[in-house]
């Protein structure tokens, strides 16, 4: 396993700092003719439905209920924007994939939307890949790190959900997908570790977040 680069306090002061004002939501896209102005960096967060992506970004801000969560898989439907005025870029939370009971007309609009998004955006700094660390990479999940690769967008993985499973095995998972990002040309070798619910790793992301926009 790959050990994180120890932060420093500067770092996690920063990076604290850039999340501390109140976040909004800006607008939900459904369709490319209705992003905003690419005027400032773009952070976005892809993920399977239910991998956790609202939670962990409402604890990213420590903001209960600025993304919306659901139990409901597929929920997200569109690219949603936040920002603050504390932070010159945005939060982007992607439409989840993999949800088997959508209808497919459905998830191809999804999948065109996703594409577009990632070819034609000059703002995006970085697509954070979320993984559930109890189940890690599976093939829906690879099918969306090819297509990041092919748009030649960088992408981090991070893991969600980690409290649910012994330290040993969330080791072997990082060990694992450390091992698959390998075949990836596009993806940053290093692997986050969060929990939305026990607020675990949310200072790394934080810190990786503010290296992708300064």
């Amino acid at each position: 396993m790959t050990d994180i680069p120890e932060i420093s306090a500067e770092q996690r002061h920063a990076a604290d700092l850039l999340f501390a004002r109140p976040w909004t939501f800006l607008k939900s896209v459904p369709s490319e003719e209705f992003l905003p102005e690419a005027d400032r960096p773009e952070i976005a967060f892809s993920g399977r439905s239910n991998v956790g992506k609202s939670s962990l970004i409402n604890a990213l801000v420590n903001q209960n209920g600025l993304a919306r969560t659901s139990n409901t898989p597929g929920r997200t439907q569109e690219l949603n924007y936040f920002l603050t005025d504390a932070a010159k870029f945005y939060l982007v939370d992607m439409p989840g994939y993999g949800y088997a009971k959508a209808p497919k007309e459905k998830v191809d609009a999804w999948t065109a939307l996703i594409k577009r998004y990632l070819r034609g955006r000059q703002s995006l700094r970085r697509v954070y890949s979320l993984i559930d660390s109890r189940h890690g990479i599976k093939p829906v999940d690879t099918a969306i790190l090819t297509m990041l690769d092919e748009a030649a967008v960088t992408y981090q993985i991070v893991l969600t959900k980690s409290d649910k499973i012994t330290p040993q095995a969330l080791a072997h998972v990082i060990d694992d997908t450390q091992a698959k990002l390998k075949a990836h040309p596009a993806a940053f070798p290093e692997v986050l570790a969060t929990s939305s619910e026990k607020a675990r790793g949310l200072t790394e992301l934080r810190t990786s977040i503010l290296g992708c926009i300064v």
